[in-house]
């Protein structure tokens, strides 16, 4: 039987990261993985393929070059579901590549199968080569997968969950998608973009409830814009599926009315992917969702078998769960240099447009409290903004302390979000003031000018010399 200091279950983004670090610090480690590609939901059914179709509906639909050229390049649908998804497929199949190469140069061994453990100390590889070995320490990475609630007929080929979806092999002429979350609002805003007639059924009266509410609100005048139609405090509560593809799903809402779509998209919920992994039988304490319970450090009840990534739940981000692997390998072995995971990390929502958001909302702060202002720019009013044709969609929010003008919030909504709110994760973890906002010289022209104008806009309403009234055009 081989033996391993370390044995890592799964090569998304929280395995790969941390079989790679402990083999960097001269650990023997073995990385088991169950599918024939590496990267997990990830690199294959996740994060990268979304984003990746996102890039692609807004070449696609030419969202952006109209507000640039003042012409409709609109292509949406009529190009097919073959070029649709031939960037996601070259993506994810150049990232496979490079998680295995990354593997194999820090030299972890590969065990291609299905990990079950049958003791403590011993995983149970079923695959091709029938094998057990034997770790100091175990990694559990193994992702999540979609929720199935037993009502949705998911056997039916146009009803689809946010895996299944990645294969359509034609676009629908109009889709409902249940559940406004983050997989939700980004699909449906990404088939709204192809000009797909999109419907989003949403149980709430809020798209994305931890999003500032200026925000939200703002996300979904743009997805109406889109020819988004959402359809809040509802829900699905029978599927009628007719023997002929020709004729539509109907689908009863909780109103009493019937929706009639092509195709069915559900996007409420994962959950842990531990099934088999036999955690019972060791004695592994799990959660709701199947999600595997463990401490600051990451461990389980059991000191030697640590959890990271979506099997662990909240937040579930790829981001967090690469940190969360380096800082489970940190406490494994005592590498002394990464403790804990930052707390102050940015969520990117990639809708059409983009959302990004650190530190509090507004609504926090009147939960807390806090004696706020807030101060705000338009991509509009930027010279970057009207280059780029982004003249209607887009703006950017400060939440400040009104005493100490200290940033404790930034969110925006607009082009290129996510790449512009780390600046804004530096202000709020720094403690920075508006003040050091004013001092700071950016490019010109960039979008980081919406930060100074915020700032400069925070500084007005906290001396009561408000220049130009939200919504205000120049």
């Amino acid at each position: 039987m081989k033996k391993f200091d370390l044995i890592v279950i799964g090569s998304g983004p929280a395995g790969e990261k941390a079989a790679v670090k402990a083999a960097y610090f001269g650990y023997e480690v073995a990385l088991v993985e169950k599918e024939e590609e590496y990267g997990g939901a990830g690199v294959q059914t996740g994060t990268l393929p979304s984003k990746t179709l996102k890039e692609t509906a807004l070449y696609l639909s030419g969202i952006y070059q109209k507000g640039v050229f003042g012409i409709d390049k609109k292509i949406g649908r009529k190009t097919g579901v073959n070029d649709f998804l031939y960037r996601k497929r070259l993506v994810t199949n150049h990232k496979n590549k490079v998680v295995a190469h990354n593997l194999e140069n820090h030299g972890i061994s590969i065990f291609k199968g299905f990990a079950s453990l049958i003791s403590p100390h011993q995983v149970k590889i079923q695959g091709a080569l029938e094998q057990t070995i034997e770790g100091d320490y175990i990694l559990i990475a193994t992702g999540s997968y979609p929720y199935h609630p037993p009502n949705i007929p998911f056997e039916d080929h146009r009803v689809h969950d946010s895996d299944s979806i990645l294969q359509i092999t034609k676009f629908p002429k109009s889709i409902c998608v249940l559940g406004a979350g983050v997989i939700g609002c980004e699909y449906s805003t990404i088939f709204g973009a192809m000009g797909v007639k999109t419907f989003l059924v949403n149980d709430r009266d809020k798209i994305l409830g931890f999003l500032d509410n200026g925000i939200s609100e703002a996300l979904v005048e743009q997805m109406d814009k889109n020819g988004i139609k959402i359809l809040f405090n509802n829900s699905v509560v029978d599927f009628e599926l007719p023997e002929d593809e020709g004729e539509n799903l109907k689908l009863k809402l909780k109103t009493g009315e019937t929706l009639n779509v092509d195709m069915f998209l559900f996007a409420a919920g994962r959950s842990g992917s531990i099934k088999g992994l036999n955690l019972e039988k060791i004695g592994v304490e799990t959660g709701k969702r199947e999600t595997v319970v463990v401490n600051e450090k990451y461990q389980t009840n059991l000191p030697h078998i640590y959890a990271v990534g979506d099997v662990i739940g909240f937040p579930a981000l790829a981001s967090t769960s690469m940190e969360q692997g380096r800082v489970a390998i940190t406490h494994m072995f005592d590498t002394g240099d990464l403790h804990a995971l930052a707390d102050t990390f940015p969520y990117g929502i990639y809708t059409v447009p983009e959302v990004s958001m650190v530190g509090i909302t507004e609504e926090q702060a009147k939960e807390q409290g806090v004696e706020y202002e807030i101060g705000l720019s338009f991509y509009r009013d930027t010279a970057r903004g009207m280059i780029l044709g982004d003249a209607d969609n887009g703006f950017l929010k400060l939440i400040l302390d009104k005493n100490t003008k200290q940033i404790l919030g930034v969110h925006i909504i607009g082009h290129s979000a996510t790449e512009l709110i780390h600046y804004g994760m530096e202000l709020v973890r720094d403690n920075k003031s508006v003040d050091q906002i004013i001092s700071t010289v950016f490019n010109y022209p960039t979008l980081h000018s919406l930060y100074k104008y915020a700032a400069y806009d925070a500084l007005g309403n906290l001396a009561g010399k408000k220049v130009k009234k939200a919504g205000e055009r120049v």
